[in-house]
């Protein structure tokens, strides 16, 4: 699996101050140097038949869509497809115009994943996002004119400006636009953002946990009832209609990541990631030199990452699969540390899955680093 993080963004979004220039000449270099990455990193993943392939990170879709496909291209002179391949796109709603999707369609990307945010304009002024609220809807819809109808859209849930009716209504929206995935998550309050400065200065209040959480149940309630499969803690897919991409990674399956900031995984031990600052990105592989830093897992740590991945799935962690990674000490501190946890049915084990029951999944983090070993 390829995932390519292209950190292009017109704006910084309140819970992001992160922001790279879209002149031509940024963009050509920044293509330029991706091309170049994945020309000397071509032999790393194991297999050269890839299941999906992902632009994400920044916004990826301020590229044209000549440009998009030059790197599929790129991709493609050293990788075979899946017959059954994703191929993502995210993207803001104000970037899917009429031409943009057009184009668009006339590439092998066939999923989009829409930075929608929220339907309305109280929850994108908060957020400091530059579409408006007809646009949130207007793209999805554009986007299934040119047959794009494999479509995810991100909702952000626990938004003081708005009540519980109107993420109701947000979900209701999903529902009518026949949109088959949702990723979505609860508003955090980052240092450095608008958000945080404007709370500081009492102009919006705090998100508060409790409405967050019944927000949160109620929309897997929800989703559930119309079909949706709740198989993350955050996401939601009709049958069909799971993620590839991101179900690899909490499967810990290896992927291969292309891009600024972006992290790569081998699958066992081995795991890299890229220098962030574009900058200093393009100009080391104009000198032929990746760069990436890498670190060897150790043995507790691939534990407790594969218990903090596992326990936010729908199937769980595969106690089989963890018993036969792993030496005598890890199992021994694995077993003692659920026994208690699985009597108060914190935890429960079904076909050999340890999971957390679904009305604890809003605990999911703090369940799971209790049996972490460090």
């Amino acid at each position: 699996m390829i995932y390519l993080h292209i950190p292009f963004c017109k704006q910084k979004c309140s819970y992001c101050n992160f922001h790279f220039s879209t002149s031509l000449n940024a963009k050509d270099e920044m293509v330029a140097a991706l091309k170049k990455e994945i020309f000397l990193r071509k032999g790393e993943l194991e297999s050269t038949h890839l299941k999906s392939l992902y632009f994400g990170g920044g916004t990826p879709s301020l590229l044209k869509a000549d440009e998009l496909k030059s790197i599929i291209d790129e991709v493609l002179k050293y990788f075979t497809f899946a017959s059954d391949i994703e191929i993502t796109l995210e993207a803001n709603p104000d970037d899917l115009t009429h031409n943009f999707l057009k184009q668009l369609a006339g590439t092998e990307i066939n999923r989009l994943s829409i930075g929608t945010q929220s339907f309305f304009a109280e929850d994108l002024l908060l957020m400091n996002r530059a579409h408006n609220a007809s646009e949130a809807e207007s793209s999805i819809k554009r986007a299934q004119d040119f047959g794009l109808v494999n479509i995810s859209v991100d909702l952000i849930y626990g938004s003081p400006t708005s009540g519980f009716e109107i993420w109701k209504e947000n979900l209701r929206k999903v529902i009518a636009l026949e949109v088959p995935h949702v990723s979505s998550y609860a508003l955090t309050v980052e240092p450095k953002t608008a958000l945080n400065t404007w709370i500081a200065q009492g102009k919006v209040s705090a998100p508060k946990e409790d409405l967050q959480n019944q927000e949160f149940f109620y929309m897997s309630d929800f989703l559930k009832d119309h079909e949706f499969d709740h198989y993350e803690i955050s996401n939601f897919g009709k049958p069909g209609f799971h993620s590839k991409h991101n179900s690899a990674y909490w499967k810990s399956h290896e992927y291969l990541g292309i891009g600024p900031s972006a992290h790569s995984f081998n699958g066992r031990t081995e795991r890299s990631w890229n220098i962030a600052n574009n900058k200093w990105y393009i100009n080391s592989l104009n000198e032929n030199k990746l760069p990436k830093e890498t670190e060897i897992l150790t043995e507790r740590e691939r534990y407790n990452e594969m218990i903090m991945i596992g326990l936010r799935t729908s199937w769980g962690v595969d106690v089989a699969a963890l018993e036969s990674n792993f030496g005598e000490e890890i199992l021994a501190h694995f077993h003692q540390s659920i026994q208690s946890r699985i009597e108060d049915q914190v935890l429960i084990i079904e076909n050999n899955h340890l999971k957390i029951p679904e009305k604890n999944w809003f605990l999911a983090d703090g369940i799971a680093s209790d049996l972490f070993m460090v």
